[in-house]
């Protein structure tokens, strides 16, 4: 792993907030979330952004939030897919926070030479467990269907999830009620501080959100749990946790990292980013600090 020092590049009054909130995280994380927004999207900002074409709003499906943003390098021709899902606790989010956030990640990639797809999916309560994974389902038919116009290779993708996004791509490469094919062009599945396990715990500040999603019937939350289903699949994975976490998503990443080391010859990849939150981890992309992009690269390459 690099040996930067985590946030660097923040200000050191926004690194004196980072530090404060950070053993603190779960007790507001939305207000705590903000602080890291506000103090990312200016380094954001000042990223160029030459070079990458970036197609808005197209359909994957019939549904308003059925949309994915695909960013393209100006040269790409055959280039490997990055394919992110976002999070938000499973009732809320966007693929595009304030046009910085979450963009970030796909500017990234298309800088190092990848094509990005940024993708949107269906929120609970309305789409219920398992219908966003549905949704990155049917966003990868469409990506293995069209990503070659925009300099895309539809066999090697690439699929990123973080928090409830890496609950959906997980539920849909290992889940068995997804019944995925291996013939799916996925090279690669990196799950960022995802909520492997459902739970509605006192300790989990998201629970009523874990309902919304899953269901009031907590006995069913064991079967759809995408750690249950490790043994399903053996696609290469990354697993990266912040040290500050949401309650329980780290013990979780580290739960999903042993049941896939016990279930295949090879060894999954597992790494803690110091000093971070459940943010600020996706949100320190394409910044100067460079941490998990270095990893996730270096993981691609490799797979």
């Amino acid at each position: 792993m690099s040996q930067q020092q985590p946030m660097f590049n923040l200000s050191p009054a926004a690194r004196r907030l980072m530090a404060e909130i950070g053993p603190i995280w779960g007790s507001n994380i939305q207000k705590h979330r903000g602080h890291v927004v506000e103090a990312y999207t200016p380094l954001h900002q000042a990223v160029s952004k030459a070079g990458i074409e970036v197609s808005h709003d197209l359909a994957y499906g019939p549904h308003e939030r059925q949309k994915l943003d695909v960013f393209k390098p100006t040269q790409a021709k055959g280039a490997p897919v990055v394919v992110f899902v976002h999070g938000g606790a499973f009732v809320r989010g966007n693929k595009s926070d304030n046009g910085e956030i979450y963009d970030n990640v796909l500017y990234y990639f298309a800088r190092k030479g990848c094509v990005g797809v940024n993708v949107e999916y269906r929120l609970a309560p309305e789409s219920q467990y398992p219908g966003a994974a549905e949704d990155v389902r049917d966003s990868l038919a469409w990506i293995r269907a069209n990503i070659a116009q925009y300099g895309g290779d539809p066999q090697r993708i690439f699929l990123i999830g973080h928090s409830a996004g890496g609950t959906h791509v997980a539920t849909y490469v290992f889940d068995p009620v997804m019944a995925r094919k291996d013939d799916d062009g996925l090279a690669g599945l990196v799950l960022i501080s995802a909520r492997l396990r459902a739970d509605a715990l006192p300790a989990n500040p998201n629970a009523q959100a874990v309902r919304a999603y899953f269901g009031a019937d907590e006995s069913l939350y064991p079967a759809r749990s995408p750690v249950t289903h490790a043994a399903n699949s053996t696609l290469p994975v990354l697993i990266a946790i912040a040290e500050f976490e949401n309650p329980l998503l780290d013990a979780y990443g580290a739960e999903m990292y042993q049941a896939l080391r016990l279930s295949r010859e090879r060894t999954p990849r597992l790494i803690q980013l110091m000093a971070h939150n459940h943010t600020s981890i996706t949100a320190h992309i394409n910044t100067e600090e460079d941490i998990l992009g270095e990893e996730i690269l270096d993981f691609m390459r490799r797979c």
